[in-house]
């Protein structure tokens, strides 16, 4: 069974034959325009690209070097530029609550100019209204103003004096106000003289003077009211002239943005405050205590006019497309800014700055959940932000109770469409904890990190190399350069019938064999260029395995690769160091003698263990139990382990490997140490698939080149993973000697006769197995175990007696 079990040398690895192309080198080939193997993965995304219903955002799932992010920027983009590019955002003052700025949408690229409009309107109004005001007409016409209130108040105060005289009273204007004085013919009665008056005459003097008082209150209050006309009149004359000269130089903007009734509802209340407050354009007026106005008080008041850029779409094709690398909330949602003035911190709205969700407003907005999730508040707020279909820009310290008072800007209306970017983790922990997660986003689209290996997806990875070629610059590849690139991409996924998407690390094999080409002063990349690309890559990052590899070459680690033993096999474990995986033998080694604990797995017991490996040794009790324990029970104890392990154990797929040392060592029959074996088993006796069997094979030949070859070396794999072969060359080499070989095996009893030479053997009606078989001798032992068992326990029952 030995010989029809071994894999054949063509199923050792998948050649990919350069003779297959039709090109001399990939500068005759087109660059792919296509994605490869994605069919899933893009038709999901293009439904949630053009499905406009709410909550049909998208999440996009697949391991680490798919090229997600990649592809879905390019069909996101491919599908922008079909779109209308959305409006131009500002932020504007809110002239009834300065507190509570408004957001204004513009006519895409039409933000900057609205801007620098309003600018130049207030620079011009600057020097426009002063001069309105210091022209003739208008100074001549508030002198008309004046002298005809003037005349008003001189006839009020005649009437008034008149009145004084008639009374023999005079009026005096005193610093506090109007004095009321008696008269003594033409002068004012002395001090003296009134005092010496008689009593009652004096009294009738104070009596009309208090009455007189009167009269001049009524006076005054009427000379106050013609004040507050002629103020009135003044002021609505000097409105009426900022008006006109407002209004026509804010016509000129109105005609830019006559289609637009927001901006011009805009326009018309910032006319109106600025008439209302044409103060602030004319000269410094100097304050009561004699000092002008801080410029800067005047700038700020005047930052009432200005309008705050949000996002300008100028130069914009189609729909936006903004992918953040970095989710914080300011850069997502926007932030409030402040500065410092005269000892203390200010904002206003044209301090407002926009984040990525409003610059993809209108678009799309493409995020990385992992980012995003580090960011409690930002995760949050975007569902907020998409259920609502508004943003919201707000300054997080005062949320959290600290700062001073700030903006709060109204809400932009959102329309945007979010793709988020992430492995199977972060998906599975939303969909199951967030209850709003599937409201939101309800479309996923899966990559794939594996494809068929067909004739066509071998074509399209050559259209895939000249892409690359084209885009980073690269020396052209050759038909066999090409073919070192599919077998690099066969091999990267472990499979004869498939091809790797894990893209990234392909395109870093391709860009390291154009840099050993140009070393070379080579105008063509070969395949020897790319297999020296993929050894250097290995030479940098191995350093731990030839470590390892050492140890047992000087045989700090004890491994047998030549002759036989009983209970004693070598396993092949895989080391995973970053982006290097290896494979190393393991002895693994099985004690079996009475008692009725069962299995003893050591690792478990000193807790080196991991669950999937408990689960595996499990296993084999049932094994045992299916094939030897019908008639009569397992009186046994079994002690396993893997010497010189010391980091612990996981995995299940030493359980055959476990299972055969066990049988040996119940059998008495020594196996074969020159052959290491991999593969789980279940409780039928089927040998499983594994993972990691190109490194487990190659690592053991590795060590057994070291020690020296003998030509009865190898390794026995599931049948199951003969599909996965795709050895390095050198084992290829040393097969086609004669001096390694690879055995297939799908049952514990193909695998126990490899590796004792002798068969398992085939039970009779009665359950008996041969004399001359493992399984017999097995049988035999335990029975002599449940013999021993039963004197023993005459023996003691006896002694008790």
């Amino acid at each position: 069974m030995t010989a029809k079990n071994e894999v054949q040398l063509a199923d050792l690895r998948c050649l990919c034959d350069p003779s297959m192309f039709n090109f001399k080198t990939t500068a005759d080939v087109d660059p792919l325009d296509q994605v490869i193997g994605q069919e899933r993965a893009v038709r999901a995304i293009t439904f949630g690209l053009e499905m406009q219903s709410s909550g049909y955002h998208i999440f996009v799932t697949g391991p680490e070097g798919t090229g997600k992010t990649t592809i879905v920027q390019e069909i996101v983009r491919k599908a922008a530029i079909t779109l209308p590019s959305p409006p131009d955002w500002v932020m504007i003052n809110n002239f009834k609550d300065e507190y509570r700025p408004r957001s204004l949408p513009l006519t895409p690229g039409q933000a900057v100019r609205f801007a620098k409009s309003l600018n130049r309107l207030v620079s011009d109004l600057k020097i426009r209204l002063p001069k309105t005001f210091q022209a003739d007409p208008f100074r001549e016409k508030v002198n008309e103003i004046q002298k005809r209130y003037g005349e008003r108040k001189k006839a009020q105060f005649e009437t008034l004096d008149r009145s004084a005289r008639e009374k023999h009273l005079k009026v005096e204007k005193t610093p506090s106000g109007y004095q009321t004085v008696p008269m003594d013919g033409e002068e004012p009665f002395t001090q003296e003289a009134f005092e010496k008056l008689p009593e009652q005459q004096r009294a009738a003097i104070e009596e009309t003077v208090q009455a007189f008082q009167e009269e001049i209150q009524t006076a005054m209050l009427e000379v106050s009211r013609i004040n507050q006309a002629q103020q009135k009149e003044i002021q609505q004359f000097a409105g009426e002239s900022a008006r006109f000269v407002v209004k026509n130089r804010m016509d000129l903007i109105r005609e830019d943005y006559r289609d637009q009734e927001k901006v011009l509802r805009f326009l018309d209340e910032m006319q109106e405050d600025m008439v209302d407050n044409v103060g602030l354009f004319l000269p410094q007026q100097k304050e009561g205590n004699g000092n002008e106005v801080p410029p800067d008080t005047l700038e700020l008041s005047l930052n009432r006019y200005k309008v705050n850029v949000l996002e300008d779409r100028n130069g914009l094709e189609g729909a936006p497309v903004v992918f953040e690398p970095n989710p914080t909330y300011q850069n997502v949602f926007g932030r409030i800014e402040k500065k410092a003035f005269m000892g203390t911190l200010v904002t206003d709205f044209t301090m407002v700055q926009s984040g990525s969700l409003l610059q993809a407003n209108g678009g799309f907005l493409i995020l990385e959940v992992e980012s995003v999730l580090t960011h409690p508040q930002v995760w949050e707020s975007l569902k907020r932000a998409l259920q609502n279909k508004r943003l919201f820009i707000e300054d997080m310290t005062r949320d959290m109770g600290l700062g001073t008072a700030s903006l709060r800007p109204e809400p932009v209306e959102l329309d945007v469409k979010v793709i988020l970017l992430g492995g199977y983790e972060p998906f599975q922990l939303l969909q199951n904890y967030d209850s709003k997660f599937n409201k939101i986003f309800k479309v996923r689209a899966d990559f794939d990190y594996e494809v068929a290996r067909t004739d066509e997806t071998v074509r399209l990875y050559a259209q895939f190399i000249a892409r690359v070629c084209r885009d980073e610059g690269l020396l052209p590849f050759t038909a066999d350069g090409v073919s070192a690139v599919v077998e690099y991409g066969e091999k990267a996924i472990d499979s004869k019938n498939k091809l790797s998407l894990r893209f990234g690390s392909v395109v870093a094999v391709i860009k390291e064999a154009d840099y050993w080409a140009k070393k070379e002063n080579s105008e063509l990349v070969t395949s020897a260029h790319v297999v020296k690309a993929f050894t250097e890559h290995r030479f940098r990052y191995n350093l731990y395995e030839e470590k390892i590899h050492e140890n047992y070459v000087d045989d700090t680690i004890m491994i047998d690769v030549a002759g036989e033993a009983v209970g004693q096999v070598n396993a092949l474990a895989v080391y995973q160091m970053g982006e290097i995986a290896f494979g190393r033998p393991s002895r693994i080694t099985a004690e079996t003698y009475m008692g009725k604990p069962g299995v003893v797995n050591i690792e478990r017991e000193s807790k080196l263990s991991g669950k999937t490996h408990d689960k595996g040794v499990l296993i084999l009790s049932g094994y045992l139990g299916r094939t030897f324990a019908q008639r009569y029970p397992l009186n046994l104890s079994i002690s396993l382990t893997f010497e010189q392990s010391y980091s612990g154990v996981d995995g299940d797929s030493a359980s055959s490997t476990e299972l055969y040392a066990i049988l040996s060592s119940l059998s008495g029959i020594p196996i074969r140490q020159g052959i290491a074996v991999t593969g789980s088993v279940n409780q039928k006796g089927q040998v499983q698939a594994i993972g990691g069997v190109n490194q487990k094979i190659e690592g053991f030949f590795d060590v057994c080149r070291s020690k020296g070859l003998t030509g009865g070396q190898g390794v026995m794999i599931p049948a199951a993973n003969v599909k996965n072969l795709m050895l390095k060359k050198s084992v290829i080499a040393a097969v086609e000697k004669g001096e390694f070989a690879i055995w297939q095996v799908a049952t514990v009893e193909e695998g126990i006769e490899i590796l004792t030479g002798t068969p398992a053997g085939t039970p009779d009606a009665e359950g008996n197995f041969p004399q001359d078989t493992v399984y017999g001798r097995v049988q035999k032992k335990l029975e002599n175990y449940l013999k021993q068992s039963l004197k023993l326990k005459k023996a003691g029952e006896s002694f008790d007696s």
